[in-house]
């Protein structure tokens, strides 16, 4: 049987070597671990605004949902303010503290506006809006109200208006509803006035009276057609060319002419009169001429007494003429 090899001996490992200053390169990790934390918090800090100088803002409101420490306030959609502690007044109202900053405080004024709103999608949103930029600056500490919208509590609102709104459809499109009876009633005037003499009836409200202003209306016309020929007969009697104003105006040339002779026969007279006057000597022979224009102005007045009964017999209203010598 073979013999086996020696087995060489076995060597025990060596040792490391310790490091030099382990504890003190510990505590220098353990510091610059320390550092950058609170160097990492100091910047989110600062980065925040954490050390800028702020103004208190209090909000007052009826109900505090969705509003939570640390949100923003904005203005024209930048951060202006952060919410600091919400809590409960004595009176039961909301009061939400809000820090704005000295620097953004600029923006807010005694006439801001300040609203939350709550959408059906997202967090709730303060927003503040300064429409009179020239007015007073908001003081520090102020208390404002803030209005609210909240589109989720609008919805019961306007599910209920809805429904009263389709109620009131279905009353208003019913068979005994007041708009089918009155479309009924539209659709039966509107088949009366196709109808003969149907605006009348509807107008009446009676066939019988509107046959009646029918009838009354024939009449009429008839009447006036009688009246048209008599005014036409009227007209050819007194304006035609054998008519009455023909006659009349003949008459009337007839007196002109008439009334010529009497006023030359008194122009005669006149100046007989001067003759008489100037030559007192010749009497015989201013008596003759007188009887001789006595004759004549004796016979103008009878000419005017035939013609003023010619008028009198073809002039219809014939008055009484009275004719006085001078």
């Amino acid at each position: 049987m073979d013999s086996l090899p020696p087995t060489p001996p076995t060597t025990a490992p060596t040792p490391p070597k310790p490091i030099a200053n382990i504890e003190a390169k510990a505590v220098l990790l353990l510091l610059l671990m320390l550092t950058l934390v609170f160097g990492t918090v100091a910047y989110v800090l600062y980065a925040r605004g954490a050390f800028e100088s702020t103004q208190e803002l209090v909000l007052l409101s009826d109900d505090s949902e969705g509003i939570v420490a640390g949100m923003d306030m904005t203005f024209s959609g930048f951060p202006i303010g952060r919410v600091r502690r919400v809590e409960l007044a004595p009176t039961g109202t909301v009061r939400i503290l809000i820090d704005v900053s000295s620097k953004d405080a600029r923006w807010l004024r005694t006439s801001s506006v300040f609203t939350m709103e709550s959408g059906l999608v997202g967090s709730t949103k303060i927003r503040a809006f300064s429409g009179m930029l020239t007015d007073p600056p908001l003081p520090a500490g102020a208390e404002r109200s803030v209005l609210r919208g909240d589109t989720a509590a609008e919805i019961p609102k306007l599910v209920a208006m809805v429904k009263d709104l389709t109620q009131n459809l279905v009353n208003m499109t019913g068979e005994s509803s007041s708009l089918n009876q009155s479309l009924a009633n539209v659709q039966s005037v509107t088949e009366t006035l196709k109808g003969p003499g149907g605006t009348l009836k509807v107008l009446l409200g009676d066939e019988a009276r509107a046959k009646q202003v029918v009838t009354a209306l024939e009449r009429a016309n008839a009447l006036l057609l009688k009246l048209d020929g008599l005014a036409a007969k009227t007209d050819q009697q007194v304006f035609g060319e054998k008519g009455l104003l023909s006659d009349t105006q003949a008459t009337v040339q007839q007196v002109s002419a008439t009334l010529n002779d009497v006023r030359a026969s008194l122009q005669k007279l006149d100046a007989v009169l001067v003759e008489a006057q100037a030559v007192a000597s010749n009497t015989r022979a201013a008596t003759t001429d007188l009887g001789l224009l006595r004759a004549e102005v004796d016979n103008s007045l009878r000419k005017v007494g035939q013609l003023v009964d010619e008028i009198n017999r073809k002039w219809p209203f014939a008055r009484s003429v009275e004719l006085k010598l001078p």
